[in-house]
């Protein structure tokens, strides 16, 4: 599930690959100039389309001078990206 307020696109729910086509579109479409965050700390659970959605939203976001930041990674996404090689190509904002 996705909802876009405040220059933040929350994830939360299930990510799959059955889901991410739909969730992919909404997030690209709000995209717009400054600084977005994407916050993944409400993700039960997703797999590796979950990576690739970022990557994808992060693409976008440079193509349209914004700034995205990803925060509340949890750790078995922070893994899947590590294990593709491509965990520091994601902006992750660490909370404490």
């Amino acid at each position: 599930m996705i909802s876009i307020a405040q220059q933040t696109i929350t994830l939360s729910g299930h990510l799959t690959m059955l889901n991410t086509p739909a969730i992919y579109t909404q997030g690209l479409q709000a995209l717009s100039s400054g600084e977005w965050r994407v916050d993944c700390a409400q993700l039960e659970s997703s797999d590796s389309s979950a990576v690739a959605l970022l990557l994808a939203w992060l693409r976008a976001a440079q193509a349209k001078n914004c700034q995205l930041s990803v925060s509340g990674l949890p750790s078995g996404l922070l893994s899947l990206a590590s294990l593709y090689g491509v965990d520091e190509m994601l902006p992750v904002q660490v909370t404490s």
